[in-house]
């Protein structure tokens, strides 16, 4: 499952009014990081395939790839805002190892190979 803190679901949700499409889901994944193996991935989406799974998160539709779930699965998203601007934080129970800005990290070895 993915959490929303109240902070990200309210800028997520500012967000998504910008897109022009109220059906639009909030897509999670994971990518090639820049200073560890991962990355998060955050977008919009306007379909569901088959192979993803759908969270609901205080009434937002998150949705993760079946690849992605296995490094997110019980991740928590929030946002802050400092003197430097706002930003999506990451908390992850399957990382094993954080950049300093949060957005990159790595997997036990095991967790990585069974994807």
């Amino acid at each position: 499952m993915i959490h929303l803190s109240k902070t990200a679901l309210k800028e997520v949700s500012r967000l998504k009014a910008k897109q022009n499409n109220p059906d639009a889901v909030f897509r999670v994944g994971i990518g090639a990081g820049s200073c560890a193996s991962f990355g998060y991935t955050l977008q919009f989406d306007s379909s569901v395939g088959a192979e993803d799974t759908v969270f609901e998160s205080n009434g937002l539709r998150v949705v993760v790839d079946r690849a992605s779930l296995n490094y997110l699965d019980g991740l928590t998203i929030d946002y802050s805002e400092d003197l430097m601007g706002g930003a999506f934080r990451f908390h992850n129970p399957n990382a094993t190892a954080t950049c300093g800005c949060s957005n990159a990290f790595e997997v036990e070895r095991d967790r990585a190979n069974s994807v």
